[in-house]
């Protein structure tokens, strides 16, 4: 795919081991398209892998990693937040090689998850804690509540960890009040 070539011939930090990636994925009948910035393979229109490259590692990030088995136990949960994805993480070309088998063991079993149907059972944006600071905002602000709770879900709880990730009362009132336009015109964090 064009866009997949450009992006690796862009990038600067891992583009072997994303060639070698890309090289596992496609041996895997996956189909090859560009979201979210990164290369991104599917099954059936169903997205089943992402290739991202970080400053320190790269990695395959399966969608619903959270539901594989991951008996080689090499699956890593991104942060605390993250409730679906998981990656699978390289530091060069040889570990990627010796790991091809167990690479294509997953892809094979994220596409049965998928072929399942199987769902992630995610977290209710009620299980997140409001900052006081954006309960003041409410408060203050006619119609911000609703603008807020007419965002989706996924918007929402981005916002929610965005403000609540700051340690200080000020940090947070800032970050609220420079997310507010966005809010307004029903955008999430990074729209």
């Amino acid at each position: 795919m064009e866009k997949v070539d450009q992006y690796i011939e862009k990038i600067k930090n891992w583009k072997e081991e994303t060639i070698l990636l890309r090289e596992i994925c496609l041996d895997c009948n996956l189909k090859e398209d560009f979201k979210w910035m990164h290369p991104c393979y599917t099954h059936k229109g169903k997205n089943i892998v992402l290739i991202h490259g970080f400053k320190e590692y790269c990695a395959l990030l399966f969608i619903k990693g959270a539901l594989l088995k991951d008996t080689a136990h090499i699956l890593v949960r991104q942060t605390e937040n993250v409730q679906s994805a998981r990656q699978m993480r390289f530091t060069d070309t040889q570990e990627i090689i010796n790991r091809k088998t167990v690479i294509k063991a997953y892809i094979f079993e994220a596409i049965e998850v998928e072929n399942a149907g199987l769902e992630v059972k995610k977290k209710k944006t009620s299980a997140y804690n409001i900052p006081e600071e954006l309960i003041q905002a409410f408060e203050n602000i006619q119609g911000f509540k609703s603008a807020f709770y007419n965002l989706t879900p996924g918007r929402q709880r981005g916002y929610l960890l965005y403000f609540s990730q700051a340690k200080q009362s000020k940090t947070r009132k800032s970050r609220i009040e420079r997310s507010i336009p966005k809010i307004w015109n029903a955008k999430g964090l990074n729209d």
